[in-house]
């Protein structure tokens, strides 16, 4: 019995080398698992900006862009960043130009932190301690300490608020786009503090739920 589960074990360790030499998977370090690496991860991120449900995550956007009269995107977590999968942009003069590909930070985004709070206790604390965490504005969060009780309060509403923590005079809104409990993605809007305030914001939370349900639907037609 052991004879045969050190050959399977030792079989398996080959099949999984060749990915980990190409980088699509990398071995945790001090570990025996494996997670998905560079290429595998950006393989991912090619196909969702890509995917032929583009279209239809688009229209869902647009629909709701239509109904709130602000900026509204698609998010995903990407290494140690958010990017930009979508973004359909308001009519309005005053906005932040952002295109899909466009990369954020984690601790000062409201997608950003929305992604931490879903993360893994374990891996949140390996990623916040290893990342600076800089000050983009006098509202960025920079302490760990005050970061995580942050979290816990997303968690807890299921929503995440950037204050003008990213970029003075804009605030924005995220929800997750769920597959059972995982945050694949996020839904956000985000506009100038002039326009909208956090409570204003926060009175479209149902409706930005909704959309997330109906983006949530696209990923598993995907699958």
């Amino acid at each position: 019995m052991h004879v045969r589960f050190a050959l399977a074990a030792a079989a398996l360790a080959a099949m999984l080398a060749l990915p980990a030499d190409a980088g699509m998977l990398l071995r945790e370090p001090a570990a025996k698992s494996y997670v998905s690496g560079p290429r595998l991860s950006a393989l991912a991120r090619d196909t969702l900006i890509n995917s032929p449900l583009r279209g239809e995550r688009h229209r869902i956007l647009d629909s709701l862009v239509d109904e709130i009269g602000e900026t509204c995107n698609c998010t995903m977590f990407d290494g140690d960043e958010v990017i930009y999968l979508d973004r359909v942009e308001t009519a309005w003069p005053l906005r932040v130009n952002l295109q899909p590909g466009s990369r954020v930070p984690l601790h000062c985004s409201a997608s950003g932190k929305l992604f931490l709070a879903h993360m893994r206790r374990e891996a949140r604390q390996r990623l916040l301690a290893a990342a600076p965490l800089p000050r983009y504005t006098p509202n960025t969060l920079c302490d760990v300490a005050a970061l995580e009780r942050e979290l816990r309060a997303i968690k807890a509403e299921g929503a995440s608020f950037d204050r003008e923590e990213y970029l003075l005079g804009i605030v924005c809104m995220a929800v997750p786009i769920l597959h059972g409990k995982r945050a694949i993605a996020a839904v956000a809007l985000h506009a100038p503090v002039a326009r909208l305030s956090i409570d204003g914001a926060r009175a479209w939370l149902p409706r930005m739920q909704e959309a997330a349900r109906a983006l949530a639907g696209t990923y598993e037609a995907r699958a």
